[in-house]
Parts: C-alpha cells; sequence; structure tokens
C-alpha cells in the first residue's frame, strides 16, 4: 500500500491564513509604511476605523486582474488595490468599498471597478447606505478602454442608488481626472488635508494655459470649500474623515423606505430663556443663527454641512426631541444673511437630499432680499435662485418656517412661506414680513408728501414708522393666515417638537409625472 502526503484540514486552514496575511498586506510592508508616514492610513485601517469591531465580512479579497498587455502578466495586485464588504456602523449594517494606494497605486482597472460596482448593487438591493473611500492614482492605463468602461459603471450605478441609499465619498488621498466624477455623483464628500483632488493637474493647466498653480491651491480641501463648493466637510486627516462619516450617518435612514433613526427621545421640553436674548434689538446689527440652532437642537448638538461655503445660509443636520432635522438659516452675520447665487444652490442641493430621504425640515428666516448687482445677474441668479423656489415646491417631507427678525419680497417666498408649501410657519415678535424693508417702501409709496413736506426728514421717519407699524410686523401675516401663530422665542423648541409631532405623519399626494424639470 502507498501513501500520499495529502494536506490535512489543519494544514488547509494554516495555508489559508497566510494567504490571506499576504493578501492583506496589499502592496506589502515597506509600502504601507510609506503610506503611513505620509499622515495617512492604509486602506485596511481606514475600513477598521470606520466600522464598529468585529464586524468587518470582507468580499473580493482573492480578486485577481485578466489584464495581460504591457507588463500586467507581471503585476501582482492583491485584491486588485480595493477593500470591499460590509460591516455595521454604530450597529446599522453599511456597504463600502476603499482603494488601496500602496497595490499599483490604487489604479482603476476593470476587476477594480467591478468589484466597487458589486457592493454599489449590494447596498441598492439590501437598502443600506454605501461609503467609498477614495485613494488612487486614477485609470490603470495599460487597461486602457477596460478602465473607462470601469469608471462609467461606477458613474452609472452612483445615479442608479441616488436618492435611495445616501452615498458618502470620503477623498483621503489623490482624485484626479474622471475619478473626481465618482464622488461628485454622491450625497456628500469629506474630504482631509493629505488629499487632492481635480479633473485636470497642475502640469496639464500649465501646459495648455499657462498658469502656475500648485495641487494644494489647485485641488486641495479649501479651494474645493470656499471656492468651488465641491466638498461638505473637510477633515484633518483620516480618522476625523471617518468619524464625521460615522456622524452624518448617525443623522441619516438607512434607505428612502425608512424614517432617520430616533435618538435619546426627550420627554419634557422647558422654555429656554436665552432664546429671548439672542437677536440684538437694533435690527441693524447682526448675530450668530448658529447660536439660535443650537438652542433648538438636542443637547445643543448640530453637524454644520458645508461650513465654509456660501455662509450666508447655514444648513446641515440636528435633533429635535430625538427625531432628525434639515435645517436652512439664513445667516445675518455674513452679508446680511442676503440669497445669492451660491447660498441658493447649497440651500436647493440640501432641501432635495433631506426631501429624498425623509428627512424634515426647518427653516428659520432673517432674509433682506437677493442680492443685487450685475454680476449676480448676469451670472444667472434668478434660474439659481428658482432652484430653492423649486427644491421648497417640490419637497413632500414635513416643512416648518420660522421667521425670526426680518423676511423681505421674492427671498420671504424663497425661505419656504406658507405659499411655498410650508406646513406650520411660526413668527417670533420680532419678525418683520414684507415686500421690502420700511425705509425702501416709504420712500417709493410716501415719496411726495416726504418731498412736500417742511421738514423732509422728519416726515420721512413718520411714514417709515406708519409702514412698519402698517406692513412689518407678524400681525398682518398671521391674520392673514400667512403666519400660523406668533410665538414666545422661548418656547420655539416645544412648539416645533409639537409639530414634527403631528407633521411626522404627513403624507402628501404629488401630480402623476415621470418627473418635474427643475432650473439648472
Amino acid at each position: 500500500m502507498t501513501t500520499t502526503n495529502k494536506p490535512t484540514m489543519h494544514d488547509r486552514i494554516e495555508a489559508l491564513a497566510e494567504q490571506r496575511h499576504t493578501l492583506e498586506l496589499g502592496g506589502g510592508e515597506a509600502r504601507l509604511a510609506k503610506q503611513r508616514a505620509g499622515g495617512k492610513l492604509t486602506a485596511r485601517e481606514r475600513v477598521q476605523a470606520l466600522l464598529d469591531p468585529g464586524t468587518l465580512q470582507e468580499t473580493g479579497l482573492f480578486s485577481r486582474h485578466r489584464a495581460t498587455l504591457f507588463g500586467m502578466d507581471r503585476l501582482d495586485a492583491p485584491a486588485d488595490g480595493v477593500v470591499t464588504g460590509v460591516g455595521a456602523v454604530l450597529g446599522r449594517p453599511v456597504h463600502f468599498a476603499s482603494q488601496d494606494f500602496t497595490v499599483a497605486g490604487g489604479s482603476v482597472g476593470e476587476v477594480h471597478a467591478d468589484k466597487v460596482v458589486a457592493m454599489m448593487k449590494a447596498a441598492l438591493s439590501t437598502g443600506t447606505p454605501f461609503v467609498f473611500i477614495n485613494d488612487s492614482g486614477g485609470a490603470r492605463v495599460q487597461e486602457g478602454i477596460g478602465s473607462l468602461s470601469g469608471y462609467g459603471k461606477i458613474f452609472y450605478t452612483n445615479v442608479q442608488l441616488s436618492g435611495v441609499v445616501p452615498q458618502i465619498s470620503v477623498v483621503a488621498g489623490p482624485c484626479a481626472g474622471g475619478a473626481a466624477y465618482s464622488p461628485a455623483l454622491t450625497d456628500f464628500i469629506i474630504q482631509t488635508r493629505q488629499a487632492n483632488m481635480f479633473i485636470t493637474g497642475p502640469s496639464v493647466i500649465q501646459q495648455v494655459t499657462g498658469e502656475k498653480v500648485s495641487a494644494e491651491d489647485l485641488g486641495g480641501p479649501d479651494a474645493h470649500m470656499a471656492r468651488a463648493g465641491n466638498i461638505h466637510f473637510i477633515a484633518d486627516d483620516d480618522r476625523h474623515a471617518l468619524l464625521i462619516a460615522k456622524k452624518l450617518l448617525s443623522f441619516l435612514p438607512q434607505n428612502n423606505t425608512e424614517d432617520p433613526p430616533i435618538v435619546d427621545p426627550v420627554d419634557v421640553i422647558e422654555p429656554n430663556p436665552h432664546l429671548a436674548e439672542i437677536i440684538p434689538d437694533d435690527d441693524k446689527k447682526g448675530y450668530d443663527v448658529r447660536e439660535v440652532i443650537a438652542n433648538i437642537v438636542d443637547r445643543g448638538d448640530f453637524l454644520e454641512v458645508q461650513a465654509g461655503y456660501a455662509g450666508n445660509i447655514v444648513v446641515g443636520f440636528g435633533r429635535v426631541v430625538g427625531r432628525t432635522v434639515g435645517f436652512i438659516a439664513n445667516q445675518p452675520t455674513v452679508l446680511a444673511g442676503v440669497l445669492d447665487i451660491n447660498a441658493s444652490d447649497k440651500a436647493s442641493r440640501f432641501i432635495r437630499f433631506c426631501d429624498a430621504f425623509n428627512i424634515p425640515l426647518l427653516s428659520l428666516v432673517d432674509v433682506p432680499g437677493f442680492l443685487p448687482g450685475t454680476q449676480q445677474e448676469y451670472g444667472g441668479i434668478i434660474r439659481h435662485g428658482a432652484k430653492m423656489l423649486y427644491s421648497y415646491a417640490e419637497a413632500t417631507v414635513p416643512k416648518i418656517t420660522l421667521v425670526l427678525r426680518k423676511s423681505y419680497g421674492g427671498a420671504y417666498l424663497a425661505m419656504c412661506s406658507k405659499d411655498m408649501g410650508a406646513d406650520r410657519v411660526f413668527a417670533w415678535p420680532t419678525a418683520e414680513i414684507a415686500v421690502m424693508g420700511a425705509e425702501g417702501a416709504a420712500e417709493i409709496i410716501f415719496k411726495r408728501e416726504i418731498e412736500s413736506a417742511e421738514d423732509p426728514a422728519a416726515k420721512r421717519r413718520e411714514m417709515i414708522d406708519l409702514y412698519r407699524t402698517t406692513f412689518s410686523t407678524p400681525a398682518v401675516a398671521a391674520s392673514r393666515g400667512l403666519v400660523d401663530d406668533i410665538i414666545d422665542p422661548r418656547d420655539t423648541r416645544a412648539q416645533v417638537a409639537r409639530a414634527l409631532e403631528i407633521l411626522y405623519r404627513k403624507r402628501e399626494l404629488q401630480p402623476t409625472k415621470k418627473h418635474g424639470v427643475g432650473p439648472t
């Protein structure tokens, strides 16, 4: 009888463990060390920082590219340069993809893209959020059209997921060329200070236009936040970025068929005296509307979105008695809180996201109007401002509006007035709701009386007071049913909480149509 040295189960398990360990090292210890020396986590460390301990279930670890040209037959690319799978964040399942820069620069080839798309489709079919951690040199040029096809599949699937499950992009390294379009198609982009993102890099720009610009000035987070408005959060490093992602997910539902989770609801709501002290007696003085928000939300916890862009409007997430609420608030400390092109774009997109994912809207209004000037007119303020009107009118989630101080002209409508579909409109006693400010209105209405008066200056003051008394109070709007109630500021949190409790059951029927055609 002959015997063979057939491996035992124990031998096979040991071999498998060794094989997995080698694959999980990605590009090897030296490249991993270089990644860490650059202030970055590795692809797998990022996944570990995102997920709850012990919940990772990886897929595609043994994937291999199929390319053979241009030396690809000799390229060993563990997991084909991207870690994919599913795990839990704060106890709820999330699908993810994390590009591995230590493997072929994290370049995207056919198999790499297929792995990412498979996770996106899994997120779609299971109704779970998708988080994509970007750290890639771009298309894998050795694979030619296969790489471009891979990007196309990712973009297409981004759009399929849009409005169905939340999509978060973390830009944690280079993200250049076509790769930048995937983050742009997702709901939120978090960029670290170690990352750059652009369509064409500094060298190409200098070649074509002669302009000299650094990678940081062109594609760093400050440029994308303050100037381009492309990103939503800036993170100091990878760990900070993933903490932001986790906090953001805590406010969101798993998908568009669910409501956001209710977190630690409070039974008793006491009056808050500080809310009556925030707005200055002088209506020409500014104040930080974030202080109002902090005194309405639970425990002062407010996650501001795009804090460094279009500062004249503040948007973000908070909770009122445990329920997630999307806030849209004019900011009097920046451009007196006027609406302009960038503020309109920022607000309208946020409104549409909240509407897609069943998040009630609370609009805090202190707006003098739209920003005048040729730059705004030539830039398309009409169509950009129309986006806010369209977004509010289209939204079917509960919409609560609170007029804090002034609300004038077309901006009154654009901030979700009763006529634009607000379910509840409250006003503080300081609210002035009118076509325009009393000073400007008096100059138009009482022009002849002022000019013919013995003391024009005194007559002007008299007419301004008359107009303000007649029109610029919440009582006039309330008498016409355009304001539901004039409330004590100290009771604001309780009033909003009660309205939310009733309105969350709201179901609004829409006309049958394929989709509307909103302003561009």
